[in-house]
């Protein structure tokens, strides 16, 4: 059976969760590779509303294993108020269904202290992050400073880097008159975890070998998107982690050969939070409107999104970029009702049309979007049922959208339902078994 990696092609918040969640039924064996708790993955099941954070989307498919790699930082925290959660949802979320990797960070108390001195620092400037300590996390892992999940399980060690840690901390943190803090307390609270969290730790990359080999499929979970990636997204505007199609292989430790194919969620417009550059943003009444219909909040912050036109030329950059086999076209309903819609589909820097996309903020900042207008659906697409239903108008503008990105939309989704979703079958078989995502659809 084939393994699928799903990937957000957009700024992040394109619909991973429903996607994810949608898939499952197809996979024996979930695994998400990058992010922390400040990634939230919303899905609706039956008109519940079940919002997820570090565990992947598949946790709420019974049966499915579900493993969080070594690319993630953890809060414990965190994960045991979303295990709680689930538990107290009927879902089980134990060792049994959940892995995570030894070699995983953990955020420390310090980690959101010194995010809130770095971002305070940065004044009219900063990135506009959640606070979490994501960040700092993963500056101490590239630093070789850092407390992985596994020091857990040696105490010894455990006191000994949370000791060296917080006396460093503490000097950064009186720079912004939120110290000192007390490595025994902090060691206290972490050697309280070890007993709790102990248990969901296993050697994930064995774990995904072992599996793959008597043949079980993986579903590869990215968090965030393309765009906010470490490396190819719009620095320094973006995560810290990698998000990109190769951030699965180095976050699981998995040999990239083992993905078969890659599905880009896509929105069928654009949204953004935070600070950042972005070309197709809407300020006036139109952007109001799309964020109301489009409930364009933060999963895991409530914070409002930015939204705008889609970008044709960040979603081609995305799937040439990753190698994106097919696209899961997301939201399209809330477009519905406008005369006419814009596509962008080039940008002019200083009176050049550039050939790609910048990463570059300070040009990206500058661009002057080139757009396609085309007429809007005044039918309803909200929960179609097929293909065939659809209005031409949206059918031509998927065509428009296909052809600017050189990739085929293999699956609409229509509402926040599971089955509020069509699957264009011919494009999907080959890298998913339809029959069993479809049957899902009802669940």
């Amino acid at each position: 059976m084939a393994n699928l990696l799903v990937i957000g092609t957009q700024w992040g918040d394109e619909g991973k969760g429903k996607i994810v969640d949608l898939m499952t039924p197809a996979f024996d064996v979930i695994a998400r590779y990058q992010g922390g708790h400040n990634a939230g993955h919303t899905v609706y099941v039956n008109g519940r509303k079940i919002v997820l954070h570090l565990i992947p989307s598949g946790i709420l498919h019974p049966g499915k294993l579900c493993v969080i790699g070594n690319g993630l930082v953890i809060s414990p925290q965190a994960f045991f108020q979303e295990v709680s959660d689930l538990e107290l949802g009927g879902i089980t979320a134990d060792r049994t269904r959940i892995a995570i990797s030894p070699n995983a960070h953990l955020i420390m108390p310090y980690h959101p202290l010194l995010e809130r001195i770095s971002e305070e620092k940065k004044g009219e400037k900063k990135i506009g992050t959640t606070c979490r300590g994501i960040g700092p996390a993963y500056e101490d892992k590239a630093a070789r400073c850092g407390i992985r999940a596994g020091d857990l399980l040696n105490l010894e060690i455990l006191e000994e880097k949370i000791r060296t840690n917080v006396e460093d901390k503490n000097q950064l943190l009186s720079t912004g008159n939120l110290g000192p803090l007390d490595a025994g307390r902090v060691f206290e609270e972490f050697a309280g975890y070890a007993s709790q969290l102990g248990p969901y730790i296993t050697d994930v990359s064995v774990l995904l070998d072992r599996e793959m080999k008597r043949g079980k499929s993986v579903l590869f979970e990215g968090a965030q998107g393309v765009l906010l990636d470490i490396d190819h997204g719009t620095y320094p505007f973006v995560t810290s982690s990698s998000s990109t199609a190769g951030g699965a292989a180095t976050g699981l430790g998995v040999s990239p050969k083992k993905i078969d194919g890659i599905l880009g969620i896509t929105k069928a417009y654009t949204t953004r939070v935070g600070a950042g550059p972005f070309p197709t943003e809407l300020t006036d009444e139109r952007g109001k409107k799309l964020a109301r219909r489009g409930d364009e909040f933060g999963a895991t912050t409530g914070r409002p999104r930015r939204c705008g036109w889609f970008d044709a030329v960040a979603v081609a950059y995305s799937c040439r970029l990753n190698g994106i086999d097919r696209i899961a076209l997301t939201k399209p309903d809330v477009l519905e009702d406008l005369e006419e819609v814009s596509i962008c589909v080039g940008y002019t820097y200083k009176g050049t049309r550039l050939k790609s996309f910048p990463t570059e903020h300070w040009i990206l900042e500058k661009v002057v979007p080139e757009y396609l207008t085309v007429p809007g659906w005044r039918n309803s697409v909200h929960r179609a049922a097929d293909a065939h239903g659809l209005p031409q108008s949206f059918k031509d503008y998927i065509r428009r959208i296909e052809d600017l990105t050189e990739t085929r939309v293999a699956l609409i989704s229509t509402g926040v339902e599971r089955r509020d979703t069509i699957l264009l079958e011919s494009e999907l078989r080959g890298f998913v078994d339809v029959d069993k995502v479809r049957s899902g659809l009802r669940g």
